[in-house]
């Protein structure tokens, strides 16, 4: 039997997710969490051994969380659901930790094959992360500039680009206004670019964030 813990903010999507896995042999959900700092006091519990992860919640969220849980529990398998698409975060939360990623939109046909993979210690993932996964190993291989900001920097530079504010990114990761300014600072130095304007343009050229264009 593998027990999951479903973590997501929104109630619709985990009752969601609830009635999808109880339909399913050999699968039991184990309990649900609502933000990073449940996910993180339920994963110092245990009593579960995958957890399907939205990437996005409040407190500890996205790439920061994987990498805790998985230095807390390294045996703990993950599971990311995400409304991102794949190439926007899966390669990055593979790197963190995660055993697979799955979008909320294909999750009614797919979650269920994900999860019975995962738990067995396979990865899940689409040939075309698969492939990501495999430039990323080739040394020569030429950087997008997004490519080179950290996981943190990549987060911001997501919100910037739809419309978050200094203030708003601050709240929502729970950091200072002044650290994110300096992300803010360091991620138009690295990209080569002015201000946030052209931080949308690039998104949109890139098909990043699902960004609003100017």
């Amino acid at each position: 039997m593998t027990r999951i813990l479903i973590a997501d903010d929104h109630t619709i999507v985990r009752d969601g997710l609830r009635r999808i896995l109880q339909g399913a042999p050999g699968l039991e959900v184990a309990g649900e969490a609502v933000d990073g700092d449940e996910v993180m006091a339920r994963v110092r519990e245990g009593g579960f051994g995958l957890l399907l992860l939205d990437m996005s919640m409040p407190g500890k969220s996205g790439i920061e969380l994987i990498k805790w849980v998985k230095a807390t529990r390294p045996e703990l398998a993950v599971l990311v659901l995400s409304m991102h698409q794949e190439d926007q975060y899966a390669v990055r939360a593979i790197r963190a930790g995660a055993s697979g990623y799955v979008t909320k939109e294909s999750a009614s046909s797919l979650l269920v094959a994900a999860i019975r993979k995962v738990a067995d210690g396979g990865l899940y993932i689409s040939p075309g992360v698969a492939e990501q996964l495999a430039l990323t190993l080739r040394p020569q291989a030429a950087e997008l500039p997004h490519q080179a900001l950290s996981d943190r920097e990549y987060e911001v530079f997501g919100l910037l680009v739809n419309g978050d504010t200094v203030t708003d990114i601050a709240a929502r990761l729970h950091l200072s206004g002044k650290t994110v300014s300096t992300h803010k600072a360091r991620i138009l130095e690295k990209m080569g670019m002015d201000s946030v304007a052209d931080l949308v343009r690039y998104a949109v050229a890139h098909q990043l964030f699902d960004a609003r264009d100017e």
